[in-house]
């Protein structure tokens, strides 16, 4: 709502009545719009015309500037989706943060016109990306995760592919994800300290399972989030993150975002 809206819609000057009930109905309308706007509406980083698509990750824009899109991780079509939806489109840039990545990249959420829908949501809706947790914004991470969540149920892009999600209790199918982003889903079945790092045991064998890591510093934000990691002993989860290991495969979870609870009973690839 613009100042001079707000201020007209709290003015106390009577004024006719059918006018103050119109200026009322059109106060409370755009009221409405702002309550339920799309999620991931962050602060503008400028706009521009898409010239190319650098990478699976990045565009360049035609004033030069080089784009990365926050908050997923690419798959095999997210190039060509990239491709096909953005070169020679004009584009809002919004983010927390606009300072250049080592790479001389700005980061940000791309909006296509006037759309209030991500580029980035779409891609997950269509399965052409994976959500990657680094949002922290609690409401925008949960729209994207829910539309990964949408493309999974409906098998859409790389999620119609069955070893999509690894599964815990295949240790080698992971290990083979070594330098990759990887979705792994299966039961904890120990938790144990080491050092500065929690091990969240997926496997027996604790050289050779899967283990997703936790380290000190990472502890207070999983406490703040009402989550300590002996509670997650015998639970299923969801760990997203980047596969590493030497003997066994390892994820280092260093945002909460990285691990979803799941329900005992719920299908595998499945979230509701």
């Amino acid at each position: 709502m613009t100042l001079e809206l707000w201020l007209a819609c709290n003015a106390t000057s009577p004024g006719h009545v059918t006018q103050r009930l119109h200026l009322i109905v059109a106060c409370l309308l755009i009221a409405s719009r702002t309550a339920f706007a799309s999620p991931c509406q962050f602060e503008s980083q400028g706009e521009g015309r898409v010239a190319a698509i650098v990478d699976r990750r990045s565009l360049r824009l035609d004033d030069g500037r080089e784009i990365r899109l926050i908050g997923i991780e690419p798959t095999a079509t997210t190039r060509q989706a990239l491709t096909s939806q953005l070169v020679g489109r004009d584009v809002r840039l919004r983010g927390n943060d606009d300072t250049p990545d080592r790479y001389g990249r700005q980061g940000a959420l791309v909006f296509v016109g006037e759309s209030d829908i991500s580029v980035q949501a779409t891609l997950l809706d269509q399965g052409d990306a994976i959500a990657s947790a680094e949002i922290t914004d609690k409401d925008c991470a949960a729209a994207l995760m829910a539309s990964e969540a949408a493309a999974r149920r409906q098998k859409k892009g790389s999620w119609a592919d069955p070893p999509a999600i690894k599964n815990a209790e295949s240790p080698d199918d992971i290990l083979a994800e070594i330098g990759r982003f990887a979705v792994v889903e299966g039961k904890i079945l120990s938790v144990r300290q080491a050092g500065a790092t929690t091990y969240l045991n997926f496997g027996r064998n604790w050289t050779r399972g899967f283990a997703a890591t936790i380290s000190k510093r990472t502890l207070a934000a999983f406490e703040s989030a009402g989550i300590t990691p002996k509670s997650l002993e015998n639970r299923r989860i969801r760990v997203r993150g980047w596969v590493e290991g030497n003997t066994g495969p390892r994820i280092d979870v260093r945002l909460v975002g990285q691990v979803e609870l799941l329900g005992a009973n719920e299908p595998t690839g499945v979230r509701p």
